[in-house]
């Protein structure tokens, strides 16, 4: 019961100080015995110990407690036994640290075993003797062994009896180690004859409960007479050595000495038995020499003392004290013990973060148990102590693992002995990645090329990006960013794979439709939140030459038949007319050249290779055939070339009727072919249907053709005898839209009336529709007397240094024909101008000359108008001189001569009550009709 009251007291005191938890245990407690409550004390609960993964370091202790997780308590591991643990050291305690994670904490933990009496005292030998002469006198002191007992304090070794005591009395010497020295004195002279050996028994007591004994059985034989005992020289000896000293070192020397003569005075020592079993380190010599007789160790004792005893050979002895000081070596290195790590952290852990937690210890002395301890440099880690002897390594500034994505951390301890001892272990830290970096391309901008008329699928370029993180935050994917290109997305255009950035085309894609673009590449890693990145890639479409040229003039109609008039009288160098044509292509697959394919007489007509001109290269003589067929090919310059063929008709004659009747035969026979095909198909046609339906469409067709005839001879418009086609670079696809121009002729073959497509004309050229033999005579005469007009305006004429280029525009010094290098191609924006210049300014000839163009049918063109378009007027050229419009001498005395005459002919001008607004001037077409009107 009162073991139980004991261990009951012992448990309640618990204590804090200084950061450390304090328990108090007695010894001998059986395994699983509660020791403390850590949950409590810590203010934790039991579920939060676990979340932190609370455990127990035991360093280098022997596990005799153990932690239970589950209750959070303290619990008995193994039986403690006190007394091999501790010795006679008080207190007795063991020493832990709890560790708990996420944060690292670390609590010093001291449990002080309590002693029970669980040892009685104890004599090292079991029997004494003693050799007394009788005459031995009172007060004679034998020194006795004294009793060792494990236990301490209260439970150790208390008092000794000795029975019988009718001889001798105990004395007990308390001395400064704790121990108890005990002293036989004689009272009562022995007596031989009485009683030869005397029997007495010692009994040593300690003041436990229950209480616990040792004896030892002394025998003493009765000698003769010995009145003299050995007496030290010192009562106490005091002497060092260091903890190094190697065994045999002489300590110190003790000295007693005997009065007696022969035997009786011859002293021996002895070491006597000590509580701390520090006789067996030492021995003494027959001489009284002390030596070491084994290692010794400051860190487990720092004194020694041991009793020598002198002994005569009567029996009679003296005891003195040795005190045996250890001086302390650096002889040991600091320990340094890992009690808890992070094997790895993020790389955006905060600064004072603690990583690890160590224990460092130096069990020396003095200067040379004084620890310090460092890290190596230039890492982001520090080292500070946060207790006695426990260490913290804690960062000390911003992680970046793509600077360092791993730390060998080395910490080294060293004492401050001289020599100084260290000692040092290596930390390896991991530190885990977080996507802080986002992907970066390896170009702030991209160009790529792709050649027109591309395969889809093909791949066009790769855009690259990288990403300093690792892992899953660096793996780097491309996305296509959403735009547009002329109101369409990019992604009809071009596609980026995911993995790979290549950017692989969609469709096939046509240099004269699209010449770049620009698209948006987003680079995305796989982190969370996903960092990105944006690139600008420029696709730039090379030309291939996949255009053929395009002739603009002359142009190439199925009505009627276009001839290009040039005088018998003309010298060499005429220019007849000019082939114009150009490429949507680029570069040099855009650069043309003319050639004369073939010709009735190639003796006759030659073409610039450059500029198109097509000009005499002898003077026109009588001989010469009156229509000329030319066939002119444009190449490109690409590879390989494309080539256009153009048929340009010449008619070698000085006046229409010589032109009429060449052409006339060919072009009636093909249109009155034409005519009659349609009237037989139209004829077969009305027959599937009832005859009125027939009778009502047939005349509504005729009445409307009738009224659509009198609004064009009675428009008050100008007659425009030639449009060229509009060109116009429509989204950049450089296609030429149709531009349809009607000629309407009428004649007094109701067969032979239509509406034809426009032919372009000039001044030298020749349109002949398909009229009868008759109608062309009657109006032969009239038509030629009011052909000619007034000569074109000043500003149309430009000089030799002024001729146009190859693309139409006017430039430098006109270069011979097939000589020269290649001119730079046509813009589509000159092109543009170029084309409606040159209609505006046929318009505007047209006008001025007015009935001077030579043609036998009526023809309306709209006026183009281009007000901020320079005036490129000078790209057209009217065949009839060599150069340019400006008039000759000779031209402008026929056409006064012609004015004249036309004067004369046309009737005087009605009186009219209302003034009517000027009309265009009368053609053969028109004078055909009123000569109809007043017939019928």
């Amino acid at each position: 019961m009162g073991w139980q009251v004991l261990l009951c007291f012992s448990l309640a005191f618990v204590g804090c100080a200084l950061g450390q938890i304090n328990y108090s245990i007695p010894e001998e407690m059986a395994r699983g015995s509660l020791v403390g409550n850590i949950a409590h004390d810590l203010g934790l609960d039991v579920r939060r110990l676990q979340l932190r993964k609370a455990r127990i370091h035991t360093g280098e202790s022997e596990e005799y407690i153990q932690f239970n997780k589950e209750r959070g308590v303290l619990v008995i591991k193994e039986k403690i036994d006190r007394e091999a643990l501790c010795g006679q050291t008080t207190p007795c305690a063991l020493h832990y640290e709890i560790v708990l994670e996420n944060p690292i904490e670390v609590f010093p933990i001291n449990v002080e075993v309590t002693d029970i009496n669980d040892n009685p005292p104890l004599f090292d030998k079991q029997e004494r003797r003693f050799e007394i002469s009788e005459s031995a006198v009172v007060g004679s002191k034998f020194m006795l062994e004294t009793a060792i007992d494990p236990d301490i304090g209260r439970n150790g070794l208390q008092s000794y009896t000795l029975k019988p005591s009718d001889n001798f009395i105990l004395k007990l010497h308390d001395q400064s180690d704790g121990g108890k020295k005990v002293e036989m004195i004689l009272q009562k002279p022995l007596d031989r004859e009485k009683e030869e050996i005397v029997s007495l028994l010692l009994t040593a007591v300690d003041g436990g409960e229950p209480q616990r004994s040792g004896t030892m059985i002394i025998h003493i034989t009765v000698l003769d007479v010995n009145d003299n005992a050995p007496v030290f020289t010192q009562s106490i000896y005091k002497a060092s050595i260091k903890e190094n000293a190697v065994k045999g070192t002489l300590i110190t020397q003790v000295s007693a000495s005997d009065a007696d003569k022969g035997s009786n005075g011859e002293v021996s020592y002895v070491i006597g038995n000590s509580m701390r079993g520090s006789s067996k380190l030492f021995q003494i010599t027959h001489e009284g020499n002390i030596v070491l007789n084994g290692p010794i160790d400051y860190e487990k004792a720092k004194i020694h003392e041991i009793n020598v005893e002198a002994t005569d050979r009567g029996g009679l002895s003296d005891s003195t004290k040795v005190i045996i000081e250890i001086n302390d070596i650096n002889d040991n290195s600091p320990v340094i013990r890992l009690i808890s790590k992070s094997d790895s952290i993020g790389e955006n852990y905060p600064p004072e973060t603690v990583v690890a937690a160590i224990n460092v210890n130096d069990p020396d002395s003095e200067e040379n148990g004084k620890v310090h301890c460092v890290i190596n440099k230039n890492i982001p880690f520090i080292i500070s102590s946060s207790a006695n002897n426990l260490y913290n390594i804690i960062t000390d500034g911003e992680l970046d693992r793509e600077r360092n994505s791993q730390y060998n951390i080395t910490v080294t301890c060293s004492d401050e002995g001289v020599p100084s001892l260290s000692s040092s272990v290596t930390l390896t830290l991991h530190i885990s990645d977080v996507n802080d970096n986002a992907p970066v391309f390896d170009r702030s901008s991209y160009e790529a090329y792709i050649v027109e008329n591309n395969s889809p699928g093909l791949s066009i370029f790769t855009v690259k990006a990288t990403d300093a993180d690792w892992n899953q935050n660096a793996r780097v994917s491309y996305i296509l960013e959403d735009s547009s290109v002329n109101g369409v997305p990019v992604s009809s255009y071009v596609s980026v794979s995911a993995d790979g950035g290549v950017i692989h085309a969609v469709r096939s894609f046509d240099y004269e439709q699209i010449k770049d673009f620009q698209l948006c590449v987003k680079a995305q890693d796989g982190g969370s939140p996903p960092l990105s990145s944006n690139v600008t890639v420029k696709i730039l479409v090379q030309d291939q030459n996949d255009n053929a040229p395009q002739v603009l003039y002359p142009v190439q109609t199925g009505g009627s038949l276009v001839a290009e008039m040039v005088p018998r009288s003309a010298d060499v160098g005429y220019l007849v007319t000019k082939v114009v044509a150009v490429d949507v292509d680029s570069g040099q697959n855009a650069w043309l050249s003319y050639k004369l394919q073939k010709a009735a007489d190639r003796a006759l007509f030659e073409v610039g290779s450059q500029n198109g001109e097509i000009r005499t290269i002898r003077q026109v003589t009588d001989k010469d055939a009156v229509k000329q067929r030319l066939s002119v090919i444009v190449e490109d310059n690409g590879q390989p070339s494309r080539s256009a063929t153009v048929i340009v008709n010449v008619a070698v004659a000085d006046s229409f009727p010589e032109v009429l009747s060449e052409f006339t035969d060919f072009t009636h026979d093909k249109e009155y072919n034409d005519n009659l095909t349609f009237y037989l198909v139209l004829a077969l046609a009305v027959v599937s249907f009832l005859f009125i339906t027939c009778v009502v469409v047939i005349i509504s067709v005729k009445i409307y053709r009738w009224r659509q005839s009198r609004i064009l001879y009675h428009s008050n418009l100008p007659v425009i005898p030639y449009y060229p086609p509009r060109y116009s670079d429509t989204l950049g696809t450089g296609t030429l839209p149709h531009v349809y121009n009607y000629d309407t002729c009428r004649t007094t073959d109701s067969r032979k009336s239509d509406i034809k497509y426009m032919q372009p004309m000039s001044e030298s050229l020749v349109s002949v529709d398909d009229v009868g033999t008759e109608s062309a005579q009657n109006g032969l005469q009239r038509s030629t007397t009011s052909t000619l007009q007034k000569p074109p305006q000043n500003d149309w004429r430009f000089t030799q240094g002024q001729r146009p280029g190859p693309s139409g525009a006017a430039g430098g010094p006109e270069v011979t024909m097939g000589t020269g290098p290649w001119p730079q191609p046509p813009t589509e924006a000159e092109q543009l101008q170029a084309l409606m210049a040159a209609a505006n300014a046929v318009n505007e000839a047209t006008a001025t000359l007015g009935p001077g163009t030579m043609g036998l049918s009526t023809r309306y063109s709209p006026q183009f108008t281009l007000q901020h378009v320079p005036d490129y007027r000078q790209n057209v050229y009217i065949p009839g001189s060599t150069a340019t419009l400006t008039s000759n001498p000779q031209q402008q005395q026929q056409q006064a001569t012609a004015q004249q005459a036309t004067q004369q002919a046309l009737p005087p001008p009605q009186v009219s009550a209302q003034p009517e607004p000027p009309k265009a001037a009368q053609t053969p077409a028109s004078k055909k009709k009123s000569t109809k009107k007043e017939k019928k």
